[in-house]
């Protein structure tokens, strides 16, 4: 019973010495009425926005038609399953690529050129050059060529197999192709592509095939 009223005794002690510490609010202030509104908070001011592009403003020419986009659609497409597709490389990194290639190691890549999608970078045996892919009246033609070509990989295989022989084997991303890739270039050298159609094959094989049918 003592030593519960001693500690009592220490409790009030130790409250009395704590409100002395505390300091008392000033006389000027006075607290908040519970009804009164919180403070609104200042809100952020917003980013000025971006100005918007000029009408024209753009890399690219507009398509003069639907057949012109198609066109150009799936040349991206083939060119993204092609492997030898750069995306926007800059001319100095395709001529590092290439200067230690074989002559004739070509690549494929966008174009830094007004009006120009596609470039074509090719180890000559002077060192590497750069050609401009022009696409023009819906048919693509090489920088100073008449040859023009309803598909961007019919003009490679043209160059491939030409003669003079300007293009030999692309530099891809991928050193080591997929088997199925090697057996579909096969299978398209071996048949042609018009005749593709015609092998007995499940539809899902023939789609792959014709997916690709080109011999690059």
């Amino acid at each position: 019973m003592v030593a519960h009223n001693q500690v009592a005794a220490d409790n009030a002690i130790s409250t009395a010495a704590e409100s002395r510490r505390r300091p008392e609010p000033s006389s000027s202030s006075s607290p908040p009425s519970p009804s009164a509104a919180p403070p609104v908070p200042a809100r952020p001011r917003p980013c000025p926005a971006a100005p918007a592009p000029a009408p024209g403003d753009t890399h690219f020419r507009t398509f003069r038609s639907h057949a012109e986009y198609r066109r150009i659609t799936r040349a991206s497409a083939l060119l993204d399953a092609c492997g030898f597709y750069w995306g926007p490389l800059s001319v100095h990194g395709a001529h590092e690529r290439l200067r230690a290639e074989p002559v004739g190691t070509f690549l494929v890549r966008d174009s830094r050129q007004r009006n120009c999608f596609f470039a074509l970078s090719v180890k000559m045996a002077s060192g590497p050059t750069s050609i401009r892919v022009h696409f023009q009246a819906g048919r693509f033609h090489l920088d100073g060529s008449r040859e023009s070509f309803d598909c961007l990989f019919e003009l490679l295989e043209h160059y491939v197999a030409a003669p003079r022989r300007m293009l030999g084997a692309p530099l891809r991303q991928r050193r080591v192709r997929p088997l199925q890739e090697l057996c579909r270039q096969r299978i398209v050298a071996t048949v042609g592509r018009e005749n593709l159609a015609r092998i007995p094959l499940n539809p899902v094989l023939r789609d792959y095939l014709s997916s690709f049918p080109f011999q690059i």
